[in-house]
């Protein structure tokens, strides 16, 4: 089973500071992994978590001298010169399974990361770890962290404990404290590019090239996405949510503005999949605009003669102007404007011929 930073598809950025840190030795004691959900961040704290540990690089110095770490922020440079995990030892072993005691994951409760967790973490930090040389807490989805328990973690940031890494993942920054943000170091992860995206589908997965092009488009750059879209329980779910989409965009101009606006109502509700439906409906535009000049590189093949079609109905000034309108609602979306009116707006945008 692949489980060290091998196993993390198209992050080699952050991999390679990863490794560079544990090279070095210079591992600080809070790093905030950046980025969408499903480019590996958590796949990515484990295996550094497992690096830390790994056995197969064990010598006899290390975390001797744990107050430097305490007093410069960092590990003390000759602790740890590992770059990757042996996925084989004992501590690998079971890290891997989720049974090491040091090695703690925080998640949300429902939609918050509560005050107490964050107590009982505080509590298991007070402790010196059981048997790692380097105790790891990942908490994940950071942002969701409600405002009592992000006050108390900042508390541990401010005073680390000895022999301790904190990991913390999150969407963006801006989720997040200001003062929790600059007492962590920042790793980026990247959406996948859909080239990459692309060619691990069909050459890790076996899909069929039409379909690996549609889903990139739909996954935007989320590989768990993508993997949870060929599952064979969501492949027709994300056919007929194309579908749904495709048709309801292209009537909206001959409907009433009451239907357009539960047309707004109705993505507003669903926001798991609102990014994702406003991707399929920017790839159809787009489709719309390439037919007209190269047929042969649109995305949706499988629907090239409704394309074609609808196509032939269209300007590309106004399929552009259409293109604008979605990217200028993602951007607002991004920066927490009001999501109904936002979206109110966009479709009567649409609607326009």
């Amino acid at each position: 089973m692949t489980s060290g930073f091998e196993s993390i598809l198209g992050q080699e950025r952050p991999i390679r500071l990863l490794t560079t840190l544990l090279r070095n030795g210079t591992i600080p004691n809070a790093l905030l992994f950046i980025g969408i959900e499903g480019v590996g961040k958590q796949t990515a704290a484990m295996a550094f978590a497992m690096a830390c540990n790994c056995m197969a690089q064990e010598t006899e110095h290390l975390f001797k001298g744990t107050k430097t770490q305490a007093e410069n922020g960092h590990t003390t440079p000759d602790q740890i010169t590992t770059t990757g995990p042996c996925g084989c030892c004992r501590s690998c072993r079971k890290i891997q399974s989720g049974n090491h005691p040091d090695i703690i994951l925080v998640e949300p409760s429902g939609p918050f990361i509560r005050i107490g967790q964050i107590r009982d973490l505080c509590h298991t930090l007070a402790m010196k770890p059981y048997e790692a040389r380097v105790r790891v807490v990942i908490i994940s989805n950071a942002q969701a962290m409600n405002p009592a328990a992000s006050n108390a973690l900042l508390k541990v940031l401010e005073e680390p404990p000895n022999r301790t890494i904190l990991i913390l993942t999150a969407m963006q920054t801006s989720d997040l404290l200001p003062t929790i943000v600059s007492r962590c170091q920042h790793i980026r992860f990247n959406p996948i590019s859909r080239k990459n995206l692309e060619a691990l589908l069909i050459e890790k997965q076996g899909v069929h090239p039409d379909d690996a092009k549609i889903i990139t488009t739909m996954a935007n750059g989320s590989f768990s996405k993508a993997l949870s879209m060929i599952n064979p329980m969501n492949h027709a779910n994300w056919r007929n949510q194309r579908s749904w989409l495709i048709n309801e965009v292209e009537f909206l101009s001959s409907r009433p503005i009451g239907s357009l606006m539960a047309f707004a109502a109705k993505l507003s509700k669903n926001k798991e999949v609102l990014a994702d439906s406003l991707e399929v409906i920017k790839s159809w535009l787009r489709d719309l605009v390439i037919y007209k000049y190269h047929p042969e590189k649109i995305i949706n093949k499988d629907l090239s003669d409704k394309i074609q079609r609808s196509s032939k109905k269209m300007t590309v000034t106004s399929l552009l102007s259409k293109i604008y309108d979605i990217q200028s609602a993602q951007k607002n979306i991004q920066a927490n404007t009001n999501l109904r009116l936002t979206l109110e707006v966009l479709i009567m945008r649409l609607a326009r011929d």
